[in-house]
């Protein structure tokens, strides 16, 4: 994603940034979507939507690379953050060919890999259709993108 990040927070309560994301949240766990948080949303914000990317992951696909794992939109701009196993918003599609969050869960012997939980501050509230992929989300959320940050969790397998 080619965008500039702002003065936008991301935070959870269940990881720090740049530290481990407990299993629960993970492919090898319950996977269930972390709590999210975020503070200082950019003036006239009026909507958000949320992605969870690895580009560590040996994928490519379409043009792009690693693996998509969250794409969650429609989001209302008076929200500030989502719980865990959250039910809000509109699903879009996962590179793992569901919708919905998808936790990490990198090859065996791959090494540490990075996710980026990335929240996106929007000039307007979307009603997009559920099953957008990543790409597709981009395309129509781009033009109204006020600013955006992220929370990097790491994960391992053992």
């Amino acid at each position: 994603m080619a965008f500039a990040l702002s003065s936008m927070q991301v935070t959870s309560s269940a990881f720090v940034n740049h530290q481990a994301i407990p299993a629960k949240h993970t492919g090898e766990g319950e996977d269930v979507s972390p709590a999210l948080a975020w503070h200082n949303a950019p003036e006239g914000t009026q909507g958000f939507a949320v992605i969870c990317h690895d580009p560590d992951a040996p994928l490519v696909k379409d043009g792009s690379y690693g693996f998509v794992h969250w794409v969650l939109y429609n989001l209302p701009g008076d929200m500030q953050e989502l719980t865990e196993k959250t039910a809000a918003g509109t699903v879009g599609a996962n590179d793992k060919g569901d919708t919905g969050y998808c936790g990490p869960m990198p090859p065996e012997g791959h090494g540490k890999h990075l996710y980026y939980f990335w929240v996106l501050a929007l000039d307007h509230q979307t009603s997009l259709p559920e099953g957008l992929t990543l790409a597709e989300l981009l395309k129509e959320v781009e033009p109204h993108l006020l600013g955006m940050n992220r929370l990097v969790g790491t994960y391992q397998r053992d």
